[in-house]
């Protein structure tokens, strides 16, 4: 009995004391909502509302402070970054340098044709000289080049030779029966017509004279070409071929 009522006293003063320390949390909590008006914000931050996709955050109004306010921004390597500064009244305009080669220069303007002219393709071409041909039943003179006879003679060194019946050969055998395209006038058959013509891509005069087998006509477009095959003796202005 003696056992049992001691067991009793000490469970009644186990409650006493859970009712005493659930009271004082009740006080401690009761303090700390009391005490939350000093250092809780009187409002909450407002955040912006969500990016929809694609959308682009807009920038922030106002100006931009330094993370180091009262302190100036810092300079880097002035003289290696930024240019040196620039006298203008020093600046002298020069003249633009040459060309390295003449592959750089541009190509001289073609000659307006009446518009009656047209693209014509000749097919299977004979050259009859260096600088003529004939073919479906039209003699045509190459325009720009200086033709040479079957008949002429050419002196290299103490050399004669018959340059103008290699100068046709070479010709013919360039053509091989190809066709050429020329611009012609609708009656073009009727008389001997110069035309500009081409082979391909490549204009059949300046093969002519940057070859040799003709010379450019004054005043023409092929002036620069022959200066190039004299120079290195090629066609008429070389030893005999």
């Amino acid at each position: 009995m003696k056992r049992w009522g001691a067991l009793v006293g000490e469970v009644k003063s186990t409650g006493r004391l859970a009712t005493t320390l659930g009271g004082l949390g009740l006080v401690a909590g009761a303090l700390m909502i009391a005490g939350s008006r000093h250092w809780l914000p009187t409002t909450l931050p407002s955040f912006p509302p969500p990016l929809e996709a694609g959308e682009a955050r807009p920038a922030p109004h106002g100006p931009v402070h330094d993370a180091r306010p009262g302190q100036p921004a810092r300079r880097i390597a002035e003289d290696l970054i930024a240019p040196p500064p620039l006298d203008v009244a020093g600046i002298e305009r020069i003249d633009a340098r040459p060309p390295l080669g003449e592959l750089g220069l541009a190509s001289p303007p073609k000659t307006a044709m009446p518009q009656d002219w047209r693209e014509t393709l000749l097919y299977r071409p004979v050259a009859i000289s260096s600088a003529v041909f004939e073919a479906m039943g039209r003699r045509v003179i190459v325009s720009g080049a200086v033709d040479i006879g079957p008949a002429r003679t050419c002196s290299f060194d103490d050399a004669i030779w018959p340059c103008g019946q290699r100068a046709r050969a070479a010709f013919n055998a360039w053509l091989r029966g190809r066709a050429l395209k020329c611009v012609l006038p609708p009656d073009g058959d009727r008389f001997v017509i110069a035309a500009s013509c081409t082979l391909g891509k490549q204009d059949v005069g300046a093969w002519l004279v940057a070859n040799g087998w003709a010379m450019a006509a004054p005043g023409g477009t092929y002036g620069k070409a022959e200066s190039v095959a004299r120079s290195a003796q090629m066609g008429i202005f070389g030893p005999p071929q």
